[in-house]
């Protein structure tokens, strides 16, 4: 189970206190984290997600609460943080910072049809149009940099003969660094993954874990969610899920000539920053009962993306 820091009841219910939300009935730790801990909590007021900050700086977190209020406010459905009496969202639990959010309905989808990517597409739209006049800044601690920084000392565990494919990428990102970092910005979830995404049947009920976001280019966050919603088992993408992804996304927010120039290769440098921080988190967390997800699976999609297999519609 992904809990790095476990609860005991007593100390669960001093901390709950505050909010006013009733009695504690039960709780129990999220097995599917893979940075934070995470607990279902059930009170008498209703049902909530609490979460115990493991990974990254506390001064980003007002960050996440501030952004989070945004999409509230925009009516994405989103976990927003709670606030106890004293009008505190940001607390402290087990000597780690602390957030209690509305638990959100729904379900993830482990294998998605063309309505759910479209559904998402929609969601993702939504999210960069309610940020992009007033981004809130927040540089990726796992952007362009931190990738071109990271990737030589993790290339040196590497096979031989996966070599190649991480300094031809790596050798990329840099060539086009200054038209990346010209491209259309805003907020950005930056994690877009089947199981940070709620559904009711085909109807999208929630987005969660932010802990990823940050501010930068929307190519870049399109990136990421086509890669892992639209991929088929082999590698390649889904023409079917794609399009679905794309043509709702589009419908909301016209791509301009240079994203589409570039879309190409942005599916590529999606799929190294989920290789080597999936390196990291492996070689981290080896022999520890935490949920590892496998680097090969964008080892794989980023040789499958050699080849473009997929175009932006309607860029303007």
């Amino acid at each position: 189970m992904s809990v790095f820091t476990p609860l005991e009841q007593h100390e669960l219910e001093t901390f709950l206190a505050p909010y006013g939300l009733g009695r504690l009935h039960e709780f129990q730790g999220i097995a599917a984290g893979t940075e934070n801990s995470n607990f279902f909590v059930s009170l008498e007021g209703g049902e909530f997600v609490l979460t115990l900050v493991e990974r990254g700086p506390v001064d980003d977190l007002p960050f996440f609460i501030e952004l989070l209020d945004v999409l509230h406010q925009a009516d994405l459905a989103v976990p927003y943080a709670l606030r106890d009496r004293d009008g505190m969202a940001l607390r402290s639990l087990a000597e780690k910072p602390a957030l209690l959010q509305p638990r959100l309905p729904g379900s993830h989808v482990s294998e998605p049809n063309p309505h759910h990517c479209a559904e998402v597409g929609d969601w993702l739209a939504q999210l960069h149009l309610a940020t992009r006049e007033r981004v809130l800044e927040r540089p990726s601690d796992r952007g362009l940099a931190w990738m071109l920084e990271q990737g030589p000392s993790l290339a040196l565990s590497l096979p031989d003969e996966q070599l190649p494919l991480l300094r031809d990428a790596l050798a990329e990102i840099q060539a086009l660094l200054p038209r990346l970092q010209t491209l259309p910005r805003a907020n950005l979830h930056a994690d877009l993954f089947r199981d940070n995404v709620l559904f009711e049947g085909t109807h999208l009920t929630g987005v969660i874990d932010f802990y990823n976001a940050c501010s930068g280019p929307m190519l870049y966050d399109l990136a990421i969610t086509v890669n892992d919603w639209c991929s088929t088992p082999d590698g390649p993408l889904d023409p079917a899920r794609t399009q679905a992804l794309l043509g709702a996304y589009s419908t909301q927010r016209h791509f301009t000539p240079a994203e589409a120039e570039l879309w190409p290769a942005m599916l590529r440098i999606a799929c190294v920053r989920f290789w080597l921080s999936r390196l990291i988190a492996a070689e981290e967390n080896a022999g520890r009962t935490v949920l590892i997800k496998n680097p090969d699976e964008f080892r794989c999609l980023l040789e499958a993306r050699q080849q473009a297999d997929s175009a932006l519609p309607f860029a303007l």
